[in-house]
């Protein structure tokens, strides 16, 4: 019996929030670096944390932190705002350092559900806002990265999403037509993306987003990335 056709020949995916739980990572590593830069004054802990959309008494990131979706350094411009005696570029190499550390909770069992995709044919990459030091630290923790085709941070050459410049990327790396790619993510900025690389877009709840924030830029809105090879063949 043939197999049925499938939607494309390559996966994009965003990394926080979509192979790996958003809140458990980073709602987590952001309470405590709170803590390590507040030193115990209340005032600085108050700053960082309205600067940074970050719920104190939740200890999560309300959806709409510049930080969810914003790359290092929009990150660490976010906390310069509140540390204003520590330089952005400081910042900026300590956020890496000790977000490259950040335990990483996969959304499914990543090794398995990877090899399986990998065996079908597909190309497989990833495009995040974190940098690529960083993408690959989380990647090689959970034993996937070279599970990877392709592997892009904000700070790769490609240019960040929103901007189609990573997708795009990727599918020249793969030799893909765009359509033939779906762009997967939890965020707007993930699907606005592939959307202006012409790419199809999946959305997933792993992050922060509702499915009311991603659905008019999706093409299909699914509880997590397991649900990928049934939607492909769909």
């Amino acid at each position: 019996m043939n197999k049925p056709a499938r939607k494309v020949d390559g996966l994009l995916f965003d990394k926080d929030g979509t192979l790996f739980d958003f809140h458990t990572t980073w709602s987590a590593w952001a309470g405590d670096l709170i803590e390590d830069l507040a030193q115990g004054d209340a005032a600085v802990r108050a700053r960082l944390a309205s600067e940074m959309h970050y719920d104190l008494d939740e200890r999560r990131f309300r959806p709409m932190s510049p930080i969810v979706a914003g790359t290092n350094r929009e990150a660490a411009e976010c906390v310069a705002r509140a540390v204003p005696d520590r330089k952005v570029e400081e910042l900026e190499i300590f956020l890496m350092e000790t977000s490259a550390a950040a335990p990483q909770a996969e959304t499914v069992p990543l090794a398995a559900f990877l090899q399986a995709l990998a065996a079908e044919g597909l190309a497989l990459g990833v495009a995040t806002n974190d940098t690529e030091h960083g993408a690959r630290a989380h990647l090689g923790k959970a034993g996937v990265v070279d599970k990877f085709d392709f592997i892009a941070g904000f700070d790769s050459g490609h240019g960040a999403k929103p901007a189609p410049g990573p997708c795009l990327a990727f599918a020249r790396a793969m030799g893909l037509a765009p359509g033939r790619v779906a762009m997967v993510g939890d965020s707007t900025h993930d699907l606005l993306a592939g959307r202006a690389a012409g790419m199809q877009t999946v959305a997933v709840l792993t992050g922060t987003a509702t499915r009311a924030d991603l659905a008019p830029l999706a093409d299909v809105v699914l509880p997590d990335i397991g649900h990928i090879p049934a939607w492909m063949i769909a």
